[in-house]
């Protein structure tokens, strides 16, 4: 049966953990007025009775007032947004901007809930289309800077969500993308910072789960006080050549963990460098703290312990002073091996995988090589290329090295409205364990720019749970059978996935 090597996320959008629960008794609205309605929607947002407040937005669209009509929807697409109902924001939003009197705020309402959908060019788009109408509309800022770091702009990004936190203080959300910036410019200290502010501006009925779980990261970055995060003595722009072997369609690299030699699975598909309980007490890798996780697999969320290394190896290169995930193997995942993963990414690294030499490449500034196809890739925590399926359908896809088939999520496949003739059950293996609804889907046909495959089978698989914990819908994973017929360049420098075609693959 295929086995597709699943990705494990830490957790980002943690407001999207909260879903949507069944309307308490006595919890009616005792007056049907839709301001009043309105009023409990708000307070009911407030305090994180999300449900609550679908509800009272809900009985005031009913109104034949079209200001209060606006003001309810704009506040069902918040909700929504807050419990990862991507679809149902999109709807709303879509509904809210349709009129003549569509305003800045309800324009990045629609850009949020597209970027939610995974539609991260049409919210660009939609974002500057705000700001023309309100330049300092703080909410089209703050997707103009999250836009900004997915492609590495961070410099950039930094200085629009610092500017966006002075005109909206009291927004959690634009707290925490200014510590996602910080932490991805390895400004660890002034990462907690900002993470520290906005475990502070939560609701209170949220912070028993959400701020115990951001105070767990706060720690992973405060363990490195008075030490220099990823620190490494090199040349600018050195160029490390790692030999690799193929292993069951993985990628396996020679490493060391603390000077204990570790066989790396290279794994893209992952927000950090990995190594399984077992290889941590043979490091010495102590945990520090504790996050949740999710990937292929069961759909929920499990467990994940952070420590910290005095020093990762792989090849001539040394990295001192890195993050790591310690994994508990579960029953039924998959072998314990396959834990050990190296993510260059997320350490700042981009890299070249050539299957025909067996060599990986790794550089902080990658020259740029020849290629016969060039997609735009973005970092949203994983790396991103964009898909066209059916030739109608766009989503974005993990470019993940450790994977080995092209899968979609369940939600891309509803959407395509094409039931497969015969359900053909799929055994999927992932970080999460076992996926046992997945199934193949029969007759797609999947676009990326020039590459095309028609008339294809792809693997459907359950990633509700990472993509809730990423803020927005994952359209699917690319891994082996998409990368391995060639040269493979993920430069993030450039935001730039490179392709170059090879004669003949020996790796199948």
């Amino acid at each position: 049966m295929p086995v597709i090597r699943g990705f494990a996320l830490s957790l980002a959008a943690l407001a999207a953990l909260y879903t949507l629960s069944p309307h308490a008794a006595g919890q009616v609205a005792a007056s049907a007025d839709p301001a009043t309605q309105i009023q409990i929607g708000n307070e009911a947002f407030e305090a994180a009775r999300y449900q609550e407040a679908i509800d009272a937005y809900n009985r005031a669209i009913e109104s034949s007032d079209p200001a209060l009509v606006m003001r309810a929807r704009k506040g069902k697409v918040r909700t929504a947004l807050r419990v990862a109902e991507f679809e149902l924001a999109r709807v709303e939003a879509e509904t809210l901007t349709a009129g003549p009197n569509s305003d800045a705020e309800s324009q990045t309402l629609l850009g949020d809930a597209l970027w939610g959908n995974g539609l991260f060019d049409e919210a660009d788009r939609t974002y500057r289309a705000a700001l023309e109408q309100e330049p300092e509309s703080s909410r089209a800022r703050f997707g103009l800077a999250r836009s900004l770091a997915t492609t590495s702009r961070l410099d950039e990004a930094l200085k629009e969500a610092l500017q966006t936190a002075t005109l909206s203080p009291k927004d959690p959300e634009v707290h925490a993308l200014v510590g996602l910036v910080y932490e991805r410019l390895n400004r660890y200290d002034e990462a907690a910072d900002a993470y520290d502010r906005y475990i502070a501006l939560l609701p209170s009925s949220e912070t028993s789960t959400m701020a115990a779980i951001s105070q767990g990261k706060v720690r992973l970055l405060r363990s490195f006080k008075g030490r220099v995060p990823l620190q490494v003595t090199e040349t600018a722009g050195r160029v490390y050549r790692v030999p690799f072997r193929m292993v069951n369609r993985k990628i396996v690299l020679q490493g060391r963990v603390n000077r204990t030699p570790v066989e790396f699975v290279l794994d893209t598909g992952s927000e950090r460098t990995g190594v399984s309980d077992v290889t941590a007490r043979r490091a010495g890798v102590v945990s520090v703290t504790a996050t949740l996780t999710a990937g292929v697999g069961v759909a929920s969320l499990r467990r994940l312990e952070l420590g910290r290394a005095d020093s990762i190896e792989v090849g001539a290169l040394r990295i001192r002073n890195v993050p790591l995930s310690i994994r508990t193997v579960m029953r039924g995942a998959l072998p314990r091996w396959q834990s050990e993963s190296f993510s260059p990414l997320s350490l700042g690294y981009s890299l070249v995988v050539d299957y025909q030499r067996r060599e990986v490449l790794l550089s902080r500034a990658l020259p740029e090589g020849p290629a016969d196809i060039r997609l735009p890739m973005r970092m949203n925590r994983l790396p991103l290329v964009r898909g066209l399926l059916n030739s109608k359908y766009p989503a974005y896809f993990v470019v993940d090295t450790g994977g080995e088939l092209i899968s979609i999520s369940a939600e891309t496949a509803l959407s395509l409205a094409m039931p497969p003739v015969r359900r053909i059950p799929l055994k999927v293996f992932g970080m999460s364990g076992v996926d046992e609804n997945a199934f193949l889907l029969p007759g797609v046909n999947l676009d990326f720019e020039e590459i095309e495959y028609r008339n294809v089978g792809l693997a459907v698989l359950n990633l509700r749970a990472p993509s809730v914990l990423l803020g927005f819908q994952l359209g699917g994973i690319v891994g082996h059978r998409f990368l391995s017929d060639y040269r493979v360049s993920m430069d993030m420098e450039r935001s730039e996935l490179r392709l170059q075609k090879v004669q003949a693959v020996a790796t199948r």
